[in-house]
């Protein structure tokens, strides 16, 4: 592991994290907020960190990075990025401890939007602003970004894509990794403009739209309100955020290949097939179970259903209704879609629907082979033959996540947490969601939560977004050895 050589780059990283708090700065002297002074202490001390950084372990000459390295640069790139969003708000004095700053700030980053904040609307604007971009970098990957703009990582980037790109495989559209991510980044930005204007254009002002924009496409969730989407009661921003979620939970090279004239491939897709179909169904469970009971009005019924179906699906975790007041059959559904997730290639979290179907189809090889053991069967994925490699990461993928998950709950639960609560606070952590059910549910938050639990929490919400595998292997001691 060369040391040098990985603090290099997380010092780059540092810097182009210092460089996006001049945007909330530029907000909040638009405003005249209070939040001036604290980011731009906040952008000094970032940049200062990883210019310092940047300049002192620079060595052009160095070999293209390793996979250990890679992953090893993610993890301790996503921690620094975390730590440095977490400036603003202990500056502004957001917090009483550096732990709900640092807690807000990973969930940000991660984009799980469980939040620590009382009264988010008694925020200046400027830290309202950071706290929603902080989803929108890292929506698309804080790396995947430096990957496009930064060019002196193109060298050995396939490593860094891998590690932090969400999903079982990293699928390149260009030969060069520089390229993919740039185009990634391209088709991310076109969808953020779009949403935008159409928030826009049903009444949001500028400010609220990007915000809602970013923890949409990020499938975030902050909010610039306390009571998030539903603040709006409106008809109109509901279907609009609920098609863009559905569009960021998406896999987002299915995105590129519809702009270039191939709608065909979307639709072909067997992940995506298997990702609407679960949507619509679950739409349509829930909407029956809740209308006559909560809603009067089928409109209405299927309106808050669609819109909680699909921000739990995407992992987005905006709110128009308190589902723990509906009947039990949809809060059960929910429930199972906090570990279901969206595509993989998405900006969603979860264990992903290809690796679900994948599993699904496993366990069917499994069936079939007992009643025809002389068979030669394979796992396909559409038309294609899933390597075994493949397969054995997802089934271990699977495992961990399921471990983490029990061991996790039975940690909180022991720090004193109801058992409701802690169980769907880690499943929600883990998966990138935000809200869960019992004291962490659409109307609550996470501030009661113990110190410890919340910095348990913080583990699980990097663990989800770096899927696992990136963070877990860090303590495995032959990582470390040569």
């Amino acid at each position: 592991m060369r040391w040098q050589y990985t603090l290099y780059v997380v010092g780059a990283l540092l810097v182009s994290i210092g460089m996006t708090m001049l945007l909330a700065l530029g907000w909040s002297v638009y405003y005249g907020d209070s939040a001036i002074m604290p980011l731009m202490e906040s952008i000094l001390i970032t940049l200062s960190i990883g210019g310092g950084m940047f300049h002192i372990f620079r060595n052009p000459e160095a070999p293209a990075m390793n996979h250990r390295e890679g992953m090893a640069i993610v993890a301790i790139g996503w921690i620094a990025a975390a730590l440095m969003g977490a400036l603003p708000f202990w500056f502004a004095g957001t917090f009483a401890t550096f732990t709900d700053c640092f807690f807000e700030s990973m969930s940000g980053f991660t984009t799980t939007g469980a939040s620590v904040l009382s009264d988010i609307e008694a925020l200046p604007r400027g830290i309202l602003f950071w706290r929603s971009l902080t989803h929108w970098l890292g929506g698309m990957g804080i790396i995947v970004l430096s990957l496009a703009i930064l060019p002196f990582l193109g060298v050995g980037g396939m490593q860094l894509y891998k590690a932090e790109v969400p999903g079982p495989v990293a699928e390149k559209l260009k030969p060069r990794i520089k390229d993919t991510a740039m185009l990634l980044w391209k088709v991310y930005l076109l969808f953020t403009v779009l949403q935008t204007v159409l928030l826009l254009l049903g009444g949001m002002d500028l400010f609220e739209s990007l915000c809602h924009t970013f923890g949409t496409m990020a499938t975030g969730g902050f909010s610039t309100r306390n009571t998030s989407i539903a603040a709006y009661d409106s008809v109109y921003f509901d279907t609009v955020i609920t098609i863009f979620m559905l569009i960021a939970g998406a896999n987002f090279t299915l995105h590129y290949n519809v702009l270039r004239g191939r709608p065909a491939v979307m639709f072909r897709d067997p992940e995506f097939k298997f990702f609407m179909s679960i949507f619509v169904i679950f739409t349509l469970a829930s909407t029956i179970s809740i209308w006559g009971n909560n809603y009067e009005s089928l409109g209405d019924a299927l309106r808050f259903a669609s819109f909680q179906v699909a921000s739990i699906m995407t992992t987005t975790g905006y709110a128009t209704a308190d589902y723990e007041i509906w009947t039990p059959l949809p809060q059960a559904l929910l429930l199972l879609l906090m570990f279901l997730g969206g595509c993989a290639g998405s900006t969603g979290g979860g264990i992903k629907c290809m690796r679900i179907m994948l599993l699904l189809k496993l366990a069917y090889q499994e069936l079939f082979r007992l009643i025809h053991p002389r068979a030669v069967t394979r796992v396909k994925l559409g038309r294609h033959n899933v390597e075994p490699e493949v397969l054995s990461s997802i089934t271990g993928f699977f495992m961990l996540f399921l471990g983490l998950f029990i061991l996790s709950s039975f940690l909180l639960a022991a720090m004193g947490v109801d058992v409701v609560t802690a169980f769907s606070a880690v499943v929600a952590s883990i998966g990138n969601i935000g809200p869960g059910l019992g004291g962490v549910g659409p109307t609550d938050n996470y501030a009661h939560l113990p110190m410890m639990g919340k910095w348990l929490l913080v583990f699980c919400m990097l663990l989800g977004r770096l899927e696992i595998y990136t963070v877990i292997i860090l303590f495995v001691p032959e990582f470390w050895r040569k």
